[in-house]
């Protein structure tokens, strides 16, 4: 089988698995605490070409490429003003903890409720956890205290889907809750965009050479099976 169709089709799944994390990283532009991702892409390898009949050196052809890993930015991002007293941000370093099904996952997104029972939730109706690992009581006016809600270092976060992480929580971390604030998203749309242009023009070129190596291809099949001996 023609190389050059592997070599494109690998490009076109990469820039697939691209689109899909640049579309999801889009649709959180205005999610509070969203962290983007970032995938890094390679080359399969290269071959090195040369004259059958001389020996000498041609060049290099790759192989195709493929999607190597995805990296999350975590690094914190400018808080907003909302002066809604259930939004929560964490100045600097560090997580939100809420209690879930599947249990204790960590977030950046403080735009919190009141729950049924007069306690603080997440936009999934998950119990916010304090410092102690409880889940943390509203007051009689159903505000809360910024050092009533626990914020935990995360050792080996990685998202596990609605702004939730999973990982290893190591103890207090060095941020601090500012209520009345939410933090922003972490997706510049602008960037975002160009990103998803791009991707979208290399995908159309890896297509489009496919296209080209079929119609040589079954020019070439009919020439040789109308030829006679």
């Amino acid at each position: 089988m023609e190389r050059g169709l592997y070599i494109a089709a690998s490009g076109m799944l990469s820039e697939l698995t691209r689109q899909n994390q640049l579309a999801n990283d889009l649709a959180n532009v205005s999610t509070a605490g969203y962290k983007a991702d970032r995938v890094s892409q390679r080359s399969f390898g290269e071959l090195l070409l040369s004259n059958t009949k001389t020996g000498e050196t041609i060049g290099r052809l790759g192989l195709g490429s493929e999607i190597t890993k995805f990296t999350t930015d975590l690094s914190a991002k400018p808080l907003k003003q909302t002066d809604e007293p259930l939004d929560l941000a964490v100045a600097g370093e560090g997580f939100f903890a809420v209690q879930t099904e599947a249990g204790v996952r960590f977030t950046r997104n403080g735009a919190f409720a009141s729950g049924a029972n007069g306690t603080l939730v997440d936009q999934l109706g998950n119990a916010v956890l304090g410092p102690d690992r409880r889940p943390v009581t509203l007051a009689a006016d159903g505000t809360v205290a910024s050092t009533a809600v626990g914020v935990f270092a995360v050792a080996n976060a990685t998202k596990a889907g609605d702004a939730l992480f999973t990982g290893t929580a190591g103890g207090p971390a060095t941020g601090s809750v500012k209520a009345g604030h939410l933090e922003g998203s972490g997706v510049d749309s602008a960037h975002t965009m160009i990103e998803m242009l791009g991707s979208l023009r290399a995908f159309e070129a890896s297509q489009r050479a496919i296209t080209t190596i079929d119609q040589t291809l079954q020019k070439a099949s009919n020439q040789v099976g109308s030829m006679t001996g």
